[in-house]
């Protein structure tokens, strides 16, 4: 896990649309700065110099030229931090080659395993195939995580998955995918921390909070397919109900 933390930086908006997203000021409502290559350099150079254990993305996927021609100054500069790439999952295999040698980690989320659901939720179009598509070229390229003796993550592929209220996630199509395509050894991290945010409350099934019992089929179901590295949270009993 670490102890000085992940160097976090924010990209304003996002190749997804999600009703549910709780960063939607960043990722949908563009708030934020712009800033050139020199003044995204030297962001990465300053988390660097406060300690912390990497250079986090977060929604890169439509900016990658720039962070490119940034992290190259960077470079250029001293930085030598492994690089995060941390995103929605819905990559295209072409964008994810130009980094090739450059990301050390990816940190994609596998959200849905049924297209439709995914066109309804988050706007999108054949999420399944891109998504299972980007995973396969993200573990070819960087292989399954490799953590160090301290804990801290330091190349390899770490799946997001977060469980949605009456299985609108498909978390069995996830892990039956991992666990069959990519490897059971892949590092997965079962996300229990989902509440109505955005416009959830216009979508039925999303406007309630995750009851226990869902999350507990995500976690018995990876296993049952035999995912082990599980990073799994907890929910709050007094806080979720149980289903009847």
């Amino acid at each position: 896990m670490g102890r000085h933390g992940s160097g976090t930086i924010f990209f304003t908006y996002c190749n997804l649309r999600c009703l549910f997203c709780q960063n939607y000021t960043i990722s949908q409502l563009g708030e934020g700065s712009a800033v050139d290559r020199e003044e995204l350099a030297g962001m990465m150079l300053s988390l660097q110099a406060k300690g912390c254990h990497n250079i986090n993305l977060v929604s890169p996927t439509h900016v990658v030229p720039y962070i490119l021609e940034a992290v190259e100054l960077a470079a250029g500069n001293g930085l030598h931090l492994p690089l995060v790439y941390n995103c929605g999952g819905y990559d295209g295999v072409e964008t994810l080659r130009l980094l090739e040698g450059v990301v050390d980690i990816y940190m994609p989320d596998m959200k849905y395993s049924d297209a439709k659901t995914a066109e309804e939720l988050s706007g999108i179009k054949d999420y399944p195939l891109a998504n299972r598509a980007a995973i396969k070229e993200m573990h070819r390229q960087v292989g399954d995580l490799k953590i160090d003796e301290e804990g801290v993550a330091q190349r390899g592929l770490l799946v997001r998955h977060l469980v949605l209220p009456e299985r609108l996630a498909g978390s069995e199509g996830v892990v039956s995918f991992l666990a069959q395509e990519i490897s059971t050894n892949t590092y997965l991290n079962i996300m229990a921390q989902y509440r109505p945010c955005h416009k959830a409350f216009e979508v039925p099934s999303l406007a309630r909070p995750l009851y226990q019992q869902e999350f507990n089929e995500a976690i018995e179901l990876a296993q049952r397919h035999g995912l082990y590295r599980l990073d799994k949270g907890y929910l709050p009993l007094n806080a979720y109900p149980n289903l009847e």
